[in-house]
């Protein structure tokens, strides 16, 4: 059960089909919220939006990389529940070589995906934010940003990127009302650390101080504190949910 963190307010779950950004959307909605559940497929979108179940839902087809793409989701939103007060930049791909090995297109689409497209999320909500003199946005970055991961210089160096995005849109948009946060988990259970090997997983599991992978959940409720007025005078910060690695 919901405790109503966010009762009456309206939220945006970007990659809300499955994974962290479906546990986002879900809790979102117990506590009270009208979700508007976004993914590049509207069939995903929608089935993500029947399981949930209830009222107050909207799934949308969105590309996060087309600047109107975005923008007329923000505004769908606005049309249908009248306002918009918590962003969630949730969505993700992974494209993982070494860097001798990767290609100029997957890098770009690492970097399109995650660090432009949280861009543009932060930049369509913020436009209906300041002017409402509310709102919370929540942009998910990595640990991997923090520490790099071998492999992945396309996703290390987005997820870096979102930390800078989110502490110059915070700066930017304080005195507006508007709040912007990261949250940056490590190892969490999710189709993207399903492809891992047994192996890989276990070494890195094994690294954290709290011995186990983080569930989606957990991220979830990280993303709820900084969407809730629990978080009122927190912005421009980083949280991480990564079970005390890289401390």
């Amino acid at each position: 059960m919901g405790a109503d963190l966010v009762a009456g307010r309206t939220a945006i779950v970007t990659g809300a089909a499955q994974g962290i950004g479906l546990a986002i959307a879900r809790l979102l909605h117990e506590n009270g919220a009208k979700v508007v559940l976004v993914d590049l497929a509207a069939d995903l979108a929608g089935q993500a939006a029947a399981g949930i179940g209830g009222d107050r839902l909207l799934p949308l087809a969105c590309d996060v990389t087309d600047e109107a793409s975005v923008e007329q989701v923000v505004r769908q939103t606005v049309e249908e529940f009248g306002s918009l007060e918590i962003y969630v930049n949730n969505a993700g791909i992974a494209r993982d070589a070494s860097l001798r090995k990767m290609s100029v297109d997957d890098f770009e689409a690492v970097m399109n995906v995650h660090l432009k497209g949280s861009w543009l999320g932060v930049r369509a909500a913020s436009a209906v934010m300041r002017e409402a003199g509310r709102g919370s946005i929540v942009n998910i970055s990595s640990l991997s940003g923090k520490s790099g991961n071998a492999g992945q210089t396309n996703y290390s160096a987005a997820k870096a990127g979102i930390v800078g995005l989110t502490k110059a849109a915070a700066k930017e948009l304080a005195h507006k009302g508007v709040r912007v946060n990261a949250v940056q988990p490590g190892l969490i259970r999710s189709a993207m650390t399903a492809a891992m090997s047994p192996q890989a997983f276990a070494e890195r599991e094994a690294a954290i101080p709290m011995r186990r992978a983080g569930e989606p959940g957990e991220v979830a409720g990280a993303v709820l504190f900084l969407a809730s007025d629990l978080s009122s005078y927190i912005t421009g910060a980083v949280l991480e949910v990564g079970g005390g690695r890289f401390m």
